[in-house]
């Protein structure tokens, strides 16, 4: 029998449509899921929306189930939660997050799904990939105990650090984003908030996740002598300028990438993927994270919400997007 569902693809940058696809039939080892909900980073997602991706980048951008090539036609996404359907019999009917796209059934290796802990809602699973780069930003930054820190840019990754980092004894933490309507995320984290103008400076530690000039410029304001900005933005095909005159070198100050698709063998060369994935999704135990999740709209509607993101015409951390039950 023929089964079918339904797909977001990106036809052209800033145009997409839902596009019915043909499933291939479930072999041994692998699951058939119905999407529950799936979550539109929009970082990433509106920067492959709008065509933004390099082409240096293309190999190194593509998601693990992606179809099509950039810069369109793409069926790309990454942040999917559902119900197992068919499968191994100790997974159907069992909660699962796979890095999927936008899809409301899919079939794909059982070694894709990781499956949900039961306190933890599927509406919020979602940020398990977020959640799961913040894990290893927060593995890179390495922060100590008492350390001052500052996350510049509060978007969702941004925000996501500030809640891990927060965590950590003794530290002296902020967000630090030019909008002040991010001052209620913060503070729903548990996470103090300022202004770029207003931040505290001395910093041992500037997680930078703004992808803005401005923002790298002051994160490298606001260190103390030696102190470390760790870089998470993407910033897509854009050039940046740094201001590494004036006191950069007298200051030794130093600037890292963190990337999100490894981890340093230097820091954790024992821990996988699948292991900071589970350790997110333990994470989103906390309720609190709920904040990251700014807004919902129907799978259906995909076509006409995504160029309103990318605009910023919809303000969104994350965007969650529900499948109705017959999906």
């Amino acid at each position: 029998m023929k089964r079918t569902a339904n797909a977001f693809w990106l036809n052209s940058p800033g145009a997409g449509e839902i596009r019915e696809v043909t499933l291939p039939a479930p072999s041994e080892g692998d699951v058939l899921v119905r999407a529950l909900y799936s979550g539109v980073s929009r970082g990433t997602e509106t920067l492959v929306f709008r065509g933004g991706v390099p082409e240096s980048q293309h190999a190194a951008m593509r998601a693990p189930f992606q179809e099509g090539d950039f810069p369109a036609p793409v069926k790309y996404g990454y942040l999917s939660v559902g119900e197992v359907e068919e499968g191994p019999a100790d997974l159907v009917g069992r909660t699962v997050f796979c890095l999927y796209p936008h899809q409301t059934r899919y079939v794909v290796p059982v070694t894709a799904v990781t499956l949900v802990p039961e306190n933890v809602p599927a509406e919020r699973a979602i940020l398990a990939g977020t959640v799961e780069t913040a894990v290893n930003a927060a593995w890179d930054a390495a922060p100590l105990v008492g350390d001052r820190i500052a996350v510049v840019g509060g978007g969702m990754i941004g925000c996501s650090v500030a809640a891990l980092l927060a965590r950590f004894p003794g530290v002296r933490i902020q967000l630090v984003d030019a909008d002040p309507a991010r001052a209620n995320v913060a503070k729903a984290l548990g996470v103090d908030f300022a202004l770029p103008r207003d931040a505290l400076g001395e910093c041992d530690l500037v997680v930078h996740a703004s992808a803005t000039e401005q923002g790298l410029a002051r994160s490298l304001e606001l260190l103390t002598p030696e102190g470390t900005v760790l870089e998470l933005s993407w910033y897509g095909d854009r050039k940046v300028s740094l201001p590494l005159g004036e006191a950069f070198h007298s200051r030794r100050l130093v600037i890292r990438s963190s990337q999100v698709g490894t981890v340093s063998p230097a820091r954790r060369s024992s821990r996988t993927y699948a292991d900071r994935l589970a350790l997110a999704l333990e994470l989103l135990a906390d309720p609190a994270l709920d904040a990251l999740i700014t807004g919902e709209s129907a799978f259906e509607e995909l076509p006409q919400v995504m160029p309103r993101l990318t605009s910023g015409e919809i303000p969104a951390l994350c965007h969650r997007v529900r499948y109705g039950k017959s999906a």
